[in-house]
């Protein structure tokens, strides 16, 4: 079988995109895997282990601008390029993931006939989606209410996003906390970081951390903000707590994720997904420069059910985080709560699903 993954622009597209290719390599180690990016996305960096092709198509511009001329071109461009690389590759099936790039290679494909699936993480539709939700065979999506907002659909399934690799395997406690401490808050903006987030993370441990040194505040700078944190970490004397810890990066994120007490981070959907499998409280602080503000609604989405808190960046102001910090961590009984709220969210057998759906597409196509 041969499988064309496509979407990008943004990790939280990408990702997801990875881990369904993990999910079919799980179950067919012959498949053959390769991938429709732009030439100049973020998918160039992640995606390591495909052959990759390009497509180039850009985003709308809200203002007039003559760029949204050059979008128009590219729009009907990109639809006969992808037509012509998919004649090309010849894949059995097309599955994507979002981002400008998703539509011109599933809509291609599915006036190809070639089976087709999309993958919508967020709680709301990007526009991918919903332009192509009336053409592609099915629609797999992370949150059960987002099936609501995509009528038209030939089929709708709720199945969560796979994990990434380890996240099943890891157990609680899968690593030592530093000497004395029985208590863990892990924060993390994502591989490049979070200023704002960073910022306040070392208010808490300058206000809360100095006077709980039982608790563990482990902080994920990101690659371009670790030098300027780390030394304003070391100026202000946190260094001289074992407690406190500064990190460029976390490695073994999933066995760290399902120890901590609490989380603070960004409310992406990957994220969000492995949260609810740990079943993990958490104080979502989304990003604002997201397009569509996306990770806003999914973090609302939970913290209306009681599942996380969510904390706008504008709501950020000295002493918020940490009221809230003092909030989860001295109240076992609100902790408790988010977590059982948060793990109704975990389709732990996300990948099983859509493999037993794609690979009926296909035989069903055959």
């Amino acid at each position: 079988m041969k499988v064309l993954l496509t979407g990008g622009g943004t990790g939280g597209h990408v990702n997801p995109a990875l881990a369904i290719g993990s999910a079919i390599e799980s179950h067919d180690p012959t498949v053959v895997i390769e991938y429709v990016g732009t030439p100049r996305g973020i998918e160039n960096k992640l995606v390591t282990k495909y052959k990759m092709h390009h497509i180039e198509i850009q985003g709308l511009r809200r203002s007039l601008s003559l760029s949204n001329l050059k979008t128009a071109y590219l729009t009907v461009q990109s639809f006969h390029k992808a037509k012509a690389l998919l004649r090309k590759v010849k894949p059995d099936l097309v599955v994507g993931s979002g981002g400008y790039v998703c539509w011109p290679v599933v809509r291609a494909a599915a006036s190809l006939g070639i089976p087709t699936a999309l993958h919508e993480s967020n709680a709301v539709p990007g526009l991918a989606a919903k332009m192509l939700r009336k053409k592609v065979d099915c629609i797999f999506v992370n949150f059960p209410d987002t099936a609501a907002l995509l009528p038209g659909c030939k089929e709708v399934l709720h199945v969560g996003t796979p994990l990434r690799e380890g996240f099943i395997e890891s157990g609680p406690k899968a690593f030592s906390l530093p000497e004395g401490c029985d208590r863990y808050i892990l924060c993390f903006g994502g591989s490049l970081g979070a200023k704002r987030l960073n910022g306040e993370v070392l208010r808490l441990m300058d206000v809360y951390g100095r006077e709980h040194p039982n608790i563990c505040i482990h902080l994920a700078t990101g690659a371009k903000a670790y030098e300027e944190v780390k030394r304003e970490f070391e100026e202000m004397g946190l260094h001289r707590y074992p407690s406190l810890i500064v990190s460029e990066y976390i490695y073994d994120m999933p066995s760290r994720m399902m120890a901590a007490d609490l989380l603070i981070c960004r409310s992406g959907a990957m994220t969000l997904s492995e949260i609810a499998y740990a079943a993990r409280a958490s104080i979502l602080i989304p990003s604002p420069n997201v397009t569509n503000d996306q990770q806003t609604k999914n973090a609302r989405v939970l913290s209306e059910r009681g599942a996380a808190i969510l904390l706008p960046e504008s709501e950020l102001d000295k002493g918020t985080l940490v009221e809230r910090v003092k909030h989860v961590m001295e109240n076992d009984t609100v902790r408790r709560d988010m977590e059982r709220a948060v793990s109704a969210f975990a389709v732990p057998d996300a990948a099983e699903k859509i493999w037993n759906k794609l690979s009926e597409l296909v035989k069903k196509e055959g």
